[in-house]
């Protein structure tokens, strides 16, 4: 089966708190699919190439490691969801990402509904997080997607990711070179400092410049009036609060951002 190549406008379908999270409503399994469903047939509708599910109601986040992994429960339930947009849209390119680094779960995961890649927050190197330390788990990862037969799911990897810092100074140059070639990651995703904030410019051009053109996806702070100002320097981007209505994260997605932005990025890839 023929790898994914991320491009163009990736959409997040962002669930819910779901049950045994501190900010847990009350919602049901049927509640919790219908309102994944709803986004994603939005972002669809509007225009997205590809979708990326990812629990980021569940905060405060696991660290995603072998001692403190994603709850078992909610690897099922996003099992669960990704099924039903899978049904729903057989045809969609989908992603999962497990907050806050579970790159195994979410491979499992991608294995089990069929999807084509995974996101991973901190592949290689040790950073310091609002979780903890949490050191990059390549070793595992690949050997995992290797024993699954999963070889086409693609690993996409961010370098100096939001809400954390190295643990020893890096730089951009030798984050992406690392993530690349002794992570192995198939492409690279560049974010600000936090949800939403804009990508320092100077940062993404080192790694484009380091990708040595492997894909670079913008991964935070995206929106129509700035987007021009980096799309030379990447292949797509990863949306989710710009797509949502007012921009706020906690809102639906709103059809009309979701149009204006693929409409914008359609104009450069």
């Amino acid at each position: 089966m023929e790898k994914w190549s991320p491009r163009g406008l990736i959409g997040v379908v962002h669930l819910p708190a779901l049950p045994g999270d501190p900010c847990h409503d009350g919602r049901s399994l049927s509640d919790i699919v219908s309102f994944a469903l709803t986004d994603a047939g939005a972002l669809i509708e509007g225009g997205v190439d590809a979708l990326i599910l990812e629990n980021f109601g569940s905060a405060p986040f696991p660290k995603g490691t072998l001692a403190q992994p994603m709850p078992p429960h909610h690897a099922a339930i996003m099992t669960v969801v990704g099924q039903e947009i899978r049904r729903s849209y057989p045809d969609a390119v989908l992603g999962i990402n497990c907050l806050r680094n579970d790159g195994m779960s979410a491979l499992g995961i991608a294995v089990a509904v069929g999807a084509q890649f995974i996101r991973v927050n901190i592949l290689t190197g040790a950073y310091v997080t609002d979780q903890g330390l949490i050191e990059g788990d390549a070793y595992s990862l690949l050997r995992y997607r290797q024993q699954l037969g999963a070889s086409h799911i693609a690993i996409l990897a961010d370098v100096l990711v939001k809400h954390a810092a190295p643990l020893a100074p890096l730089s951009a140059t030798d984050a992406t070179k690392d993530t690349l070639h002794r992570g192995m990651a198939d492409g690279i995703i560049v974010t600000g400092s936090g949800t939403g904030e804009p990508v320092d410019s100077c940062v993404l051009s080192e790694v484009f410049a380091a990708a040595e053109g492997k894909p670079v996806l913008l991964g935070s702070g995206v929106k129509v009036e700035t987007l021009g100002n980096y799309v030379a320097l990447i292949q797509g981007a990863i949306v989710g609060t710009a797509l949502k209505f007012d921009g706020s994260v906690s809102r639906p997605v709103d059809i009309s951002r979701v149009r204006k932005m693929a409409q914008s990025l359609r104009r450069y890839f």
